[in-house]
């Protein structure tokens, strides 16, 4: 809004000397933006370009699905053979036919066998532990992303819709500056030289895998379905920008190329938050219109049957108490659909996306709990912590840091006792 001056009556002025008129900006015209719009074009851009948005939801994500996959795989190591492994229904040789047809990452073909299947097995739990920790994220996302593709990729019967979501949430937290806040890399004070080692490791992999005949084709150049893009590209260029970016921060760190550099992986950032954020609705909205569409849905019975059905009752007695009340069986059906269905709209007013958020996540572990599915539940809670506000994120944060420290206080008591 223009600064104007109130209107002064001539009576005010006598005996003042009359001070020229300020330079008032003249009216836009007609169909035409004022110069306000500019302005706030121009603040939306330097905030696009000057700072990572949504650090703490970031971090939020980063911690959620480095928890899920970790409580996935510690609780599927003694079957991991059975799922993943050598001794598999879904064989190696039926995988690598359906390999052929997707062109679906894996690395567990490479080399086949039981010692190659554990090394990955437990390199994705490694990857997992440090995205959770925050340790050297740059890299340990792309392990991270790695890992789970080759393990689902492996047997893709195995996978549910929470398995979905961690696939795809593993290819965003790449581009995304996940590890500004609750990381191990945040606490860090100078870069060091481990970060170089590590970076000339993985480069030197990189290349053994390029160039080696094992891989196959799975570390192609270009691929014949969209984006037309294979993944040696991708994997040599995060290795390339990598270390771009520590030699500018070593050589040049109050630079141009640096701050450009800064610049764009802001906006990488913010436009991978963004796809998390529009992935999260496009499951609700979808989720909640093609339930819609059943009558199952429609008639309010379609949570009756899954607490029937033995494989959904980890808790028997308690899934037959819920399902013999047939009113809220009735409400939670119903009131499942019009939250999935009212989410999308209720993200342009904060206090009613904040409560229905509420809501959901409640839901989300009634699930876990009563049908017996906690990795669909917690990955769909840790994606939904993108919408979760600042404040409630910087609140639990507090609480979390606060336990710690007073848990690290009573060790170093005990630790002094005689």
């Amino acid at each position: 809004m223009n600064d104007v001056s109130p209107t002064v009556g001539p009576e005010l002025l006598d005996g003042i000397p009359r001070q020229p008129a300020p330079d008032v900006e003249p009216e836009p015209a007609p169909g035409r933006p004022g110069p306000g719009l500019g302005a706030a074009a121009a603040r939306g851009f330097a905030a696009f370009t000057g700072r990572a948005l949504g650090r703490h939801q970031a971090a939020a994500v980063r911690i959620g699905f480095g928890l899920v996959w970790l409580a996935f795989l510690l609780r599927e190591w003694p079957n991991r053979r059975l799922l993943y492994g050598d001794t598999s229904p879904w064989s190696l040789a039926l995988a690598e036919r359906l390999l052929a047809d997707n062109g679906a990452l894996t690395v567990l073909p490479w080399f086949g066998g039981r010692l190659w299947f554990e090394l990955v097995y437990h390199l994705a739990v490694l990857a997992a532990l440090a995205v959770l920790l925050g340790w050297r994220t740059r890299a340990s996302t792309v392990l991270f992303l790695v890992t789970v593709l080759s393990l689902q990729n492996r047997n893709v019967f195995l996978g549910d819709g929470g398995d979905n979501v961690v696939h795809l949430m593993a290819v965003y937290l790449v581009f995304t500056r996940c590890a500004q806040v609750w990381s191990l890399d945040a606490r860090r004070p100078a870069p060091g030289r481990s970060g170089v080692l590590l970076w000339a490791v993985l480069g030197a992999v990189l290349l053994v895998c390029q160039l080696g005949a094992f891989s196959g084709e799975s570390l192609t150049w270009t691929t014949a379905a969209f984006p037309r893009v294979g993944w040696a590209p991708v994997f040599w260029g995060l290795w390339a920008v990598a270390g771009l970016w520590w030699v500018l921060g070593r050589l040049r760190p109050d630079g141009e190329p640096r701050a450009v550099l800064d610049a764009l992986a802001n906006m990488v950032h913010n436009c991978a938050m963004l796809v998390i954020a529009t992935e999260v609705v496009l499951i609700y909205a979808t989720a909640g219109w093609y339930k819609v569409q059943g009558s199952r849905w429609q008639d309010g019975t379609a949570l009756y049957y899954p607490l029937h059905l033995d494989y959904f009752t980890p808790w028997p007695g308690l899934s037959g108490l819920v399902g013999s009340a047939l009113l809220p069986v009735f409400l939670v059906s119903y009131g499942t659909v019009l939250l999935q269905v009212a989410f999308p709209f209720t993200l342009v007013h904060r206090r009613v996306k904040n409560a229905l958020l509420a809501v959901m996540l409640a839901e989300h572990l009634g699930i876990a709990v009563l049908l017996g599915l906690p990795v669909f539940s917690l990955a769909m809670v840790a994606a939904d912590a993108v919408f979760l506000p600042t404040g409630v994120l910087l609140w639990a944060g507090a609480r979390f840091g606060g336990l710690g420290a007073r848990v690290g206080s009573f060790r170093s008591r005990r630790a002094s006792l005689p």
